[in-house]
């Protein structure tokens, strides 16, 4: 099953996922399973926003902030699920688009809140680059931005508490993509923000790498895929479909 809706428009032409609410309720946010919770995104704090998503098994940690457009709804939803933003201890950044960083600013400059990111996404953010940031696509201003933990190599992982929120370097989108995997309880959750691309040159997009970050995605075997627009997937076989779909409309799924 799947909690977002496919779309015909989402196989990287542009961004085309800005879904606008015309008078709707905004969500609630959510236990998506122990210890994961969606805190914010298009239907939940602006449409502007990228899935926001929290992780707690004893060490709070937000994956992604959103546009920055309405972050006072992004901090309302974690105080509806008893936290402050004195709790969590850090914001990682899976790359660096405004829809997913513009409310970085603001957390570590008013609650000084850590921000990790990759090293070949920082620059954008530091310098506040519009283009790379996709901060004039959105006609969103950026303020530039520190990085404390600078993300080296291909994987890592935080202490997340009682396991670890382990990250994967998946260049493709942009040179500086990541994804990031929990065991949380029963579930392997995979957040993997940016699947559908799109793919510019201006973004540092790279189609063969993404390919290869897409497969090394599917070999983690996620129960649950946390997507940064299009909802989130389960069970296993719906998660890797998902992931797989791309590969297959963009002619680069293995023979085999």
């Amino acid at each position: 099953m799947s909690t977002g809706a496919r779309n015909d428009g989402r196989m990287g032409m542009g961004f085309g996922y800005r879904r606008v609410r015309l008078g709707r309720k905004a969500m609630d946010p959510f236990e998506i399973t122990p210890g994961v919770f969606q805190v914010g995104g298009p239907d939940m704090t602006a449409s502007e926003d990228a899935g926001i998503y929290l992780v707690d098994l004893g060490v709070p940690m937000l994956i992604d902030t959103g546009s920055g457009v309405n972050t006072k709804g992004l901090l309302r939803n974690l105080l509806s699920l008893d936290y402050t933003p004195r709790d969590i201890s850090l914001v990682i950044l899976t790359h660096a688009h405004i829809d997913h960083i513009g409310g970085a600013h603001l957390l570590k400059e008013k609650y000084s809140i850590k921000l990790a990111m990759h090293e070949l996404d920082v620059q954008a953010i530091e310098t506040a680059d519009r283009m790379k940031t996709a901060a004039t696509w959105y006609n969103l201003d950026l303020e530039p931005t520190r990085i404390k933990e600078v993300l080296k190599g291909e994987e890592g992982a935080f202490d997340a508490g009682v396991g670890q929120l382990h990250w994967v370097h998946t260049p493709g989108h942009t040179p500086g993509s990541i994804a990031l995997w929990v065991e949380a309880g029963i579930y392997r959750v995979l957040f993997a923000q940016d699947v559908h691309g799109p793919f510019y040159d201006v973004f540092g997009s790279d189609l063969d790498a993404w390919a290869d970050s897409m497969r090394k995605l599917i070999d983690l075997k996620a129960d649950i895929l946390c997507e940064g627009h299009f909802g989130i997937y389960k069970p296993a076989s719906e998660a890797r479909r998902y992931i797989e779909d791309y590969l297959k409309n963009f002619g680069k799924m293995d023979d085999d």
